[in-house]
């Protein structure tokens, strides 16, 4: 997909791409760090039809929402043929008893079998992070292992 990059003069710099309908679709990063998403009117790319003003926590967890169901459908395309592998999202909650520690502390390869493949935090993927990679409360983790060993981790990460 082709992302244009348009400079703002003074204010910051527009992304935004043609969906398949034909809208463009964006942000506009501000200078201040504010951001907002617009959509264009199909016949006239300078006139929006919708704007959404977003703070950095806003974005962030659209970005999430956006970004880590795509690595896991890219993991489950790679595995599908290898039976009893499952990759799944799991959620740290604020306040887990992980939330601020990292993920060695968890032990979920030791306890769980389950391996952690990458942290999606305020929509950044960390690919194959190391066991001194500090988690926080937000953060998904995407996880490869079997049904049961990723039961038993969703119950690691929520009770320690």
């Amino acid at each position: 997909m082709n992302v244009e990059v348009t400079p703002l003069p003074g204010l910051g710099t527009r992304q935004d791409f043609v969906s398949r309908g034909g809208r463009r679709i964006g942000v506009i990063t501000y200078r201040d760090g504010r951001m907002e998403m617009i959509v264009s009117k199909q016949d006239d790319t300078d006139s929006c039809v919708a704007s959404i003003p977003l703070t950095v926590e806003e974005s962030a967890t659209l970005a999430t929402l956006l970004g880590a169901p795509q690595l896991v459908t890219q993991l489950e395309e790679q595995n599908r043929d290898i039976s009893g592998i499952t990759t799944r999202q799991l959620p740290l909650a604020p306040g887990s008893p992980y939330d601020g520690r990292t993920l060695g502390d968890t032990a979920l390869r030791t306890r769980t079998a389950v391996s952690v493949v990458a942290v999606v935090r305020g929509g950044t993927a960390h690919p194959s992070p190391r066991p001194d990679f500090r988690l926080s409360g937000g953060d998904m983790l995407v996880t490869v292992g079997t049904a049961d060993g990723l039961g038993k981790a969703v119950e690691v990460l929520e009770t320690g």
